[in-house]
């Protein structure tokens, strides 16, 4: 069985191109037993990094600390899936911030990660990793008019924990009509369909 962990951060849930996207290329795929673990992080928002939290991670309290119970949750959730989907929109030039509380919650010292002279090392297995990023405007390509800090950060997050086989796929233009909107969508269900047909591949060796 392949567990895929899907993440929505977006304001539009289920409504949104990029999460349609994500469950139709997961369904063509080719993947065989395919068990998908839905996460919706608008509709279903996790609490906010708290005092007790912060208290709790600075005085070394204990893994299974009350204080860590989100945490823990969030950082077990996704050691028990083998592939992960990010679907998210692109706010103000970075992740929204749904998606910064989940990273909050699993980028967790002595849990997800250790601190080392040479920076931080992750403890989390990697794994196949799909970001689908919705964008009104063009922030990759010979058309961005705006600077992307979501894909290097988001890159650098999910590899501070361990997670390096990330690949991102762009959904942008939405503001510019119908036309834009299927253009964006063919590029990106192309692009996601050649990555999941090789990943498929992998699987089955």
């Amino acid at each position: 069985m392949t567990r895929i962990l899907l993440l929505n951060s977006g304001p539009h849930s289920d409504a949104s191109y990029g999460y349609r996207l994500a469950r139709e290329a997961i369904a063509a795929s080719g993947i065989d037993n395919v068990k998908i673990t839905e996460r919706d992080l608008v509709k279903s928002p996790i609490p906010p990094i708290g005092r007790d939290y912060a208290m709790a991670i600075t005085s070394q309290t204990v893994a299974d600390a009350e204080e860590f119970a989100w945490s823990e949750r969030l950082i077990a959730e996704l050691e028990q899936h083998d592939m992960l989907f990010i679907v998210t929109p692109m706010h103000n030039f970075t992740v929204p911030a749904a998606l910064k509380l989940w990273l909050d919650h699993v980028i967790r010292i002595n849990r997800s990660f250790s601190a080392t002279p040479e920076g931080k090392v992750g403890w989390m297995k990697d794994r196949p990793t799909f970001v689908l990023v919705s964008s009104g405007g063009f922030f990759a390509g010979e058309r961005a008019k705006q600077a992307d800090f979501l894909t290097p950060y988001l890159r650098y997050a999910l590899g501070s924990i361990g997670i390096n086989d990330v690949h991102f796929f762009p959904l942008q233009g939405l503001v510019f009509g119908p036309e834009a909107v299927a253009q964006a969508v063919n590029t990106a269900h192309k692009q996601l369909s050649e990555k999941l047909s090789l990943t498929s591949a992998s699987l089955a060796r």
